[in-house]
């Protein structure tokens, strides 16, 4: 079996393979689990602060290895399956098949036996970053009184870690002569005191006298109208969802006030989901390549306008949290129209073949369309025009501020 991690579990099998979350050399199961929630430390008394966990979608025996690859496919560790919980929850060693090189900055990874190598046994003040350092003359001033070297590891996880590299690279330029840069995947945890212990650790790990854990970043959003949006229509077919989309990016594109890409649902099957069925399988993974574009659009401020059908409510919310994982906002319009009148207007003629069984698996006939619980507006089009149904849509973008 092969499987790739979320970032998460990624960011986390990095650090196991490198030595950095000694003396851990695995996915922790349920015995260490307990301990680590009910005492801080393992099943076997050592210390240790947080959960490092996998999931695995499939089930597994004790026993069997599964490949775990990096987001390009390339392989990084086998998992040796220890245990496996009825919620997929996976335990068991990781053995590395080479050294990662997906994310930025791979230059700047080392481990801490290459960092141990590199001081030459001089004692070092490790500082952890999540941001710019507040004060580095206090920072020159303890390595000094130390007499150690100075680690900086910045936690480069997240869309936040570029940033974090970068602030650290220009802190070394202002500090002594043979201070050392390593790019540290640490995922923050949610509990301060938490993730202030597991970074505790990573510092001891990598050799520290003295750690010194930089200040948290103060985190202002930019104005609705600057930041990354995606538009994510959801409907039936002939709901009027691809119509309303399109006079939406029209409208957006007279305003002239934001940069507009469409992504329609037939459009991006045959151009990026060519040969894909209409099995659940399939019809998610086009619904994640949708969001995957829609994501990289609004990562860059832009606004992505997306109408598939999007049937199913995990992936669109697999959608929500692509967008929202790169600092963009998303928006859930449901175009509620009923199935009677989608099947009345058929303009393309698939109900009828749905009902005489030539389209299996057909949404709404033989496939289910979960409705949303969670869309941010609902349009019904059986008795308003495609202009009222876009002027709704265009009204919730000027009241969010996402258009001015």
């Amino acid at each position: 079996m092969e499987w790739t991690p979320d970032a998460r579990e990624l960011a986390d099998l990095e650090l196991l393979l490198s030595g950095a979350f000694s003396p851990l050399t695995g996915f922790l199961g349920h015995d260490d689990l307990h301990a680590v929630h009910e005492r801080g430390m393992l099943a076997d008394g050592a210390p240790w602060p947080a959960p490092v966990t996998l999931h695995l979608p499939e089930p597994v025996s004790p026993g069997d290895e599964v490949t775990l690859l990096d987001p390009e496919g390339t392989p990084l560790a086998v998992l040796t399956v220890a245990a496996q919980e009825p919620d997929g929850l996976t335990s068991g060693p990781v053995r590395g098949l080479g050294a990662p090189e997906h994310g930025p900055f791979a230059r700047l990874r080392r481990t801490p036996a290459e960092v141990a190598e590199e001081l030459g046994g001089r004692p070092a003040l490790a500082v952890t970053m999540r941001g710019p350092l507040d004060d580095l003359s206090e920072v020159a001033a303890i390595a000094k009184e130390l007499d150690a070297a100075i680690l900086l590891l910045p936690l480069a996880y997240g869309e936040e870690g570029p940033a974090v590299v970068r602030a650290a690279l220009r802190a070394k330029e202002q500090l002594p002569a043979g201070t050392l840069v390593v790019s540290v995947p640490l995922a923050p945890r949610e509990e301060p005191e938490i993730d202030l212990e597991l970074r505790e650790h990573v510092a001891a790990n990598y050799g520290a006298a003295e750690h010194l854990a930089g200040p948290e970043p103060v985190r202002i959003p930019g104005p609705p109208h600057r930041r990354g949006l995606v538009v994510f229509f959801t409907g039936l077919s002939g709901s009027g969802k691809s119509t309303i989309a399109r006079g939406l990016r029209d409208a957006l594109l007279e305003l002239g006030t934001r940069t507009v890409t469409y992504l329609d649902g037939d459009v991006v099957r045959r151009l990026l989901s060519q040969g894909l069925t209409f099995s659940r399988a399939d019809r998610d993974l086009n619904i994640r390549r949708i969001g995957f574009v829609a994501a990289e659009v609004a990562r860059h401020g832009g606004l992505a306008v997306c109408a598939p059908i999007a049937p199913y409510a995990s992936t669109r919310q697999e959608v929500r949290e692509m967008a929202e994982s790169v600092g963009a906002d998303f928006l859930l319009v449901h175009v509620a129209t009923p199935l009677e009148e989608c099947e009345r207007r058929d303009r393309k003629g698939l109900y009828a073949k749905a009902r005489a069984g030539l389209i299996p698996e057909f949404t709404g006939v033989s496939d289910p369309y979960e409705e949303p619980d969670d869309a941010d507006l609902v349009i019904d089009t059986t008795h308003i025009s495609i202009e009222a149904a876009v002027a709704q849509v265009l009204g919730a973008l000027r009241s969010g501020g996402w258009v001015r």
